[in-house]
């Protein structure tokens, strides 16, 4: 891992890995999404409205993932002090709160026909919504401890505290009555036809893709920043 802590050998990865996740990420999330909407056929029970779920699937993962990355980034940054943790953990908090956001309103919307109601506030919808509202402080320390100048480890612990949320949004359908189905999927095996599983998979793997390429983006934009503010704090010194 500390052999990514030089920030020219991180670029001379991420510069051209990058296009080739975007690429990706575009080709199977288009695919799928074009298979999902025009070749799936209608669920028994649910109808057409069960294509949604080629975006709301891979968007709850991904709201997830991101925290994960960003107490992975915030672990890093305490124990190892990691030169491009803090880095990481903010690059994948705005890509993150973006799927949790597009989770909770596609959600909304599967709900309306599926359940009556827009909202209801069971284990999972509310817990996916304490996710979001974390990422919105997330962001908010991680941007003022970056102007400041304060110490980054102050975000990266309140990362480490939130990864708490990720197992309760995974496990809340089983540990509370909820309105919101169990999982279809588990590592035992899936309770999905393989009309639906297909293209879900390639979704989520594109979406993935997707998201990886966001965060390698943003990684380069947010180090490009950190040099140039140095360069400028270093010019500063010698006019001085």
């Amino acid at each position: 891992m500390h052999g990514f802590a030089n920030p020219k050998r991180f670029l001379g990865i991420a510069r051209p890995l990058t296009p080739w996740l975007l690429a990706a990420g575009v080709l199977l999330t288009g695919g799928a999404l074009l298979w999902g909407l025009t070749q799936v056929p209608a669920e028994r029970l649910q109808g057409e409205t069960v294509r949604i779920l080629f975006l709301h699937v891979p968007a709850a993962w991904l709201g997830m993932a991101g925290w994960t990355v960003i107490a992975g980034a915030s672990v890093a940054e305490i124990v190892w002090r990691h030169p491009l943790s803090t880095i990481a953990g903010r690059a994948a908090a705005v890509p993150g709160a973006f799927f949790t956001a597009l989770c909770l309103v596609t959600g909304s919307i599967w709900g309306r026909p599926a359940w009556g109601t827009w909202w209801e506030w069971d284990g999972r919808l509310t817990s996916m919504l304490v996710l979001l509202f974390l990422y919105f402080g997330y962001i908010a320390l991680a941007g003022a401890a970056a102007r400041e100048g304060v110490s980054s480890r102050i975000p990266a612990i309140f990362g480490i505290v939130g990864i708490v949320n990720v197992p309760v949004i995974h496990y809340s359908v089983l540990w509370w009555y909820s309105i919101h189905q169990p999982p279809s999927l588990s590592m035992g095996g899936s309770a999905m036809a393989w009309d639906f599983l297909v293209p879900l998979i390639v979704a989520t793997v594109g979406f993935t893709c997707l998201f990886a390429a966001v965060v390698l983006m943003r990684m380069r934009a947010l180090l490009a920043d950190v040099q140039a503010e140095a360069r400028l704090r270093r010019r500063a010194r010698e006019a001085a």
